[in-house]
């Protein structure tokens, strides 16, 4: 049996004007230093932009864009014997939206030039069309999970 606690599930509130959860993680995982206004402001500015740019449902936008950068696979390290084998796992339904929303702002974030929101429905939109460097970074993660797939007799 596991000893590790079972994550507990707080509540997360939907978001007031797309009433979804998934904005609302959005919006949480921008915000700094407890600015929550200031975060909700980016997103919904960077939905707005995306309703402009593609003339369609900013939502259906914003979900389908994650869903592209959901990895189906990635890489652990297991320690067998002295040697360290970086072993392909399935990848959670939690931690594949965790990892999706995060690659997707991070790299938003590393762009140059222009304000958060422009750099963020900029990010949406490559993933929303399969291109940009969310998507790279899950094809990087399914490719080093395919490369290792030897070492799948090692996952407990």
């Amino acid at each position: 049996m596991s000893r590790k606690k079972k994550r507990q599930d707080r509540g997360l509130q939907p978001d007031v004007r797309y009433k979804s959860l998934l904005v609302s993680n959005y919006i949480n995982r921008i915000m700094y230093n407890g600015k929550k206004n200031i975060a909700t402001n980016l997103v919904y500015s960077a939905m707005d932009t995306l309703k402009e740019k593609l003339k369609e449902d900013p939502l259906k936008v914003l979900i389908k864009a994650t869903e592209n950068v959901k990895p189906q696979l990635e890489v652990k390290a297991r320690r067998i014997g002295g040697a360290t084998y970086q072993v392909p796992i399935e990848v959670d339904p939690l931690r594949a939206n965790a990892l999706a929303l995060r690659w997707i702002i991070k790299f938003s974030r590393d762009k140059k030039g222009r304000t958060f929101s422009e750099k963020l429905s900029s990010e949406l939109i490559d993933a929303y069309k399969e291109q940009g460097s969310a998507i790279k970074k899950r094809t990087d993660t399914h490719k080093m999970a395919d490369a290792n797939k030897a070492f799948a007799h090692y996952k407990w």
